[in-house]
């Protein structure tokens, strides 16, 4: 790729950032206080106040009797508290800082809906040189490594329907070559992972694993972020091993609460 497709604007809004993360956290987990939402953007509980009362005036938020912000009507659609994108997401939380302890990179949970890849949990590592929370953001599934391995788990009637023509009447640039990535998918399905070099940002290399229900199909995938300069494919095996036993385990917790 010539340039990345999520580049930080050069001149960020702290505030537009901090209110837009915090409809993502509402829309997607189902609510939050203000001490809550204050630890997860990393402000004072005034400026997360001040966000969420921002959210309320313009109907992106609610706050019920117990003092609990929720998605308003804006984003009710696609509020469900006790969704699987939720239960995900709340199951992944622990697992992921678990991985950041042991490798010191940032660890993301990303789910597929149709030809996207959204990331929907993300826990940085401490280092100062390090990839940033992608959590909410959306990319094209087969440009990240947790969507080449969700992809990797259709099957070839269901690769076409993905990536049918008549989706991209509009956007053809963006369809992928499926022969191609046909090929590419089988390569992933025999190695277990997946690990994108620079296909979906500039300088940042992921490394990830499936994760899987009960009768085998992928959820989710689970990936490691870390800029470029770290990465040495000489070195790969021990963070897919931390990986794969952090899905594992995962699994395991999901197939408890059902």
């Amino acid at each position: 790729m010539d340039n990345p497709l999520k580049t930080p604007p050069p001149y960020p809004i702290a505030s537009v950032d901090h209110a837009l993360r915090a409809a993502t956290i509402l829309q997607m987990e189902g609510g939050a206080t203000v001490a809550q939402l204050a630890e997860r953007l990393g402000v004072a509980r005034s400026t997360a106040h001040r966000v969420l009362a921002m959210l309320v005036y313009r109907d992106f938020a609610v706050q019920d009797e117990d003092r609990v912000y929720r998605a308003g009507p804006v984003l009710e659609l696609a509020a469900h508290s006790q969704s699987l994108v939720s239960r995900l997401r709340a199951a992944a939380l622990p697992h992921l800082h678990r991985v950041v302890d042991l490798l010191d990179e940032t660890a993301n949970l990303i789910v597929r809906t149709g030809d996207t890849a959204r990331f929907i949990a993300g826990v940085e590592c401490r280092q100062a040189l390090r990839v940033g929370s992608r959590e909410g953001m959306a990319f094209p599934a087969h440009r990240t490594t947790a969507g080449l391995l969700l992809l990797a788990d259709l099957s070839d009637e269901e690769l076409e329907e993905v990536y049918a023509p008549e989706h991209y009447r509009d956007r053809m640039v963006d369809r992928p070559d499926l022969p191609r990535l046909r090929t590419e998918l089988k390569r992933l399905r025999r190695n277990g992972f997946a690990v994108n070099r620079e296909r979906s940002e500039r300088g940042l290399v992921a490394v990830g694993v499936p994760v899987r229900d009960r009768d085998g199909t992928a959820l989710a995938g689970l990936s490691l972020s870390m800029p470029s300069v770290r990465y040495d494919p000489h070195r790969l095996r021990p963070p897919v091993i931390t990986l794969n036993a952090t899905a594992h385990a995962l699994e395991r917790d999901l197939a408890e609460e059902q």
